[in-house]
């Protein structure tokens, strides 16, 4: 493509366009496809374009994982979405499969937003979307919780569970072929969440 037939955008969508091209470069070629130059070239800019509104690739990784835990966060409410809301153990369930979904379908961005990749993590959209999703996670434990304490260790078992579970899963020590398999496995392993359910 020439410079005359890039498309062109508006300085106020450019940001929006960089988040999106490294969104696309991670599901096509993982996280060593993401750079700030081919950034540019799927958003159809010049290469010092990204520079007014990324310092580094650190900081356009940051706005990527953003976008992300948005995503991850709206696939865990889809499910949620689809079981009664009077059933909490179906709701954890329902939100244990939107996070095992996310990361089947996301696997370079779960790994940019879990995987130990240089991030900066005090950016405010980065910590925003990254609290709503645990905000998610926090809300679906409170049926199971009488206080604080017994809130943090439910919330740190379903995490603990559904994340492991995935990122096993992604690095390839479970395989299975269809994303019902990886998900009929791992609610097998859940526990009976009702034992836990508080009275009201």
């Amino acid at each position: 493509m020439t410079a005359s037939t890039k498309p062109s955008h508006h300085h106020g969508n450019l940001r929006s366009a960089l988040i999106e091209a490294g969104v696309q470069l991670l599901r096509e070629g993982g996280l060593e496809a993401l750079t700030l130059r081919k950034a540019a070239g799927v958003a159809g800019v010049s290469h010092a374009a990204p520079a007014h509104h990324f310092a580094s690739l650190t900081n356009l990784r940051s706005a990527i994982a953003a976008a992300g835990f948005e995503i991850f966060d709206a696939s865990m409410k889809c499910e949620i979405k689809k079981v009664s809301p009077s059933n909490p153990s179906e709701v954890v369930r329902a939100a244990c499969r939107g996070y095992i979904l996310f990361a089947i379908e996301n696997p370079a961005l779960f790994s940019l937003m879990f995987g130990g990749t240089e991030l900066i993590r005090e950016e405010p959209p980065l910590g925003a979307s990254s609290g709503h999703a645990y905000e998610t996670l926090t809300n679906i434990c409170l049926p199971f919780s009488t206080d604080a304490k017994s809130l943090e260790k439910m919330r740190m078992l379903v995490w603990s569970l559904v994340h492991g579970f995935t990122s096993l899963m992604l690095a390839q020590q479970k395989n299975f072929p269809l994303v019902d398999d990886a998900i009929q496995q791992f609610e097998e392993m859940l526990p009976d969440f009702s034992k836990f359910q508080s009275m009201e």
